[in-house]
């Protein structure tokens, strides 16, 4: 349903912590001009475990609102509790979003029988599109291909953000599930190698700095022109380990901080990038050609 490169987006905020909607929009503005292929808001990189449900709806509607159906707007609704998954998702297809994405289960640990009745009841009560996300080194809850298989037979679930960053488990969800829904990375330094085995696109946090070479790396694995793909992945290597120097979105909202696209805004219990990894963060930009010494 979707392709290419789809953009974890931040939230951005001012220094105390409000959002900033001028600078959302700013950032919209700059994906379209760079050619993103979609927009993922209110996700982990949006910071959605700090926003409530009035805030989390609310930027769901103006980030439709601001992209006027330029790009595709997907919006994270997942939650840890299936009935507020199913208010949050209900209210983004009330907005008009593309599809939602819906993170596994944090914290409760549900069994993988939870976990196919959970995303089964959030399809069944909402008609719109919804990608399933995967990320157990958050979660602590690991959806496998089995479960995956299982919930790829409702319709209205038609892909899954898988972000262990394994390609034994993307190759095995590929396998037994590629005909019925896309496979999307949510790890960027093993991207290129899932989209290269069959997946659709790659989930992305260094697609907030680097749009346009994310763009065309993306296009690239996808239609298997490995040598193009390769080459720009070199160059952005550096920063898809350097985002991670901390937990993100905090070494992503500090980049984007540096290139003058948002403020230093970041909400409890996040922090903002430590000082020694300032010169870290601008040297990546740097080499992957983002930003000027």
């Amino acid at each position: 349903m979707f392709q290419g490169s789809m953009v974890a987006l931040v939230t951005p905020m001012r220094e105390g912590g409000d959002i900033d909607e001028a600078s959302m929009q700013r950032l919209i503005d700059f994906h379209v001009a760079n050619q993103s292929d979609a927009l993922i808001v209110v996700g982990t990189t949006g910071e959605s475990a700090t926003l409530n449900e009035e805030e989390h709806c609310h930027l769901i509607r103006r980030a439709v609102e601001m992209a006027a159906g330029r790009i595709a707007i997907i919006a994270g609704t997942g939650a840890n509790s299936t009935r507020e998954a199913i208010d949050l998702t209900r209210c983004a297809h009330e907005a008009g979003v593309d599809a939602c994405l819906l993170v596994t289960p944090y914290y409760n640990k549900p069994t993988q029988e939870g976990l196919y009745r959970h995303y089964k009841a959030v399809a069944d009560a909402v008609p719109v599109a919804q990608i399933l996300y995967n990320v157990p080194g958050r979660t602590a809850v690991d959806m496998l291909p089995g479960t995956v298989e299982r919930l790829a037979a409702i319709d209205n679930i038609v892909g899954i953000k898988e972000a262990t960053g394994d390609m034994n488990r993307a190759r095995a969800i590929l396998d037994c599930c590629a005909d019925r829904l896309d496979v999307y990375s949510g790890d960027d330094a093993t991207a290129m190698g899932l989209m290269l085995l069959g997946g659709q696109g790659n989930i992305s946090v260094t697609a907030n700095v680097a749009p346009a070479a994310m763009h065309e790396l993306c296009a690239a694995a996808v239609a298997g022109d490995r040598d193009t793909a390769a080459a720009i992945n070199s160059r952005l290597d550096i920063l898809h380990h350097t985002l991670f120097v901390e937990s993100n979105p905090i070494p992503v909202k500090w980049a984007l901080y540096e290139m003058g696209l948002i403020p230093a805004g970041i909400r409890l219990p996040l922090t903002p990038l430590a000082d020694q990894y300032h010169d870290t963060v601008r040297q990546a930009l740097a080499q992957a050609g983002v930003l000027e010494q």
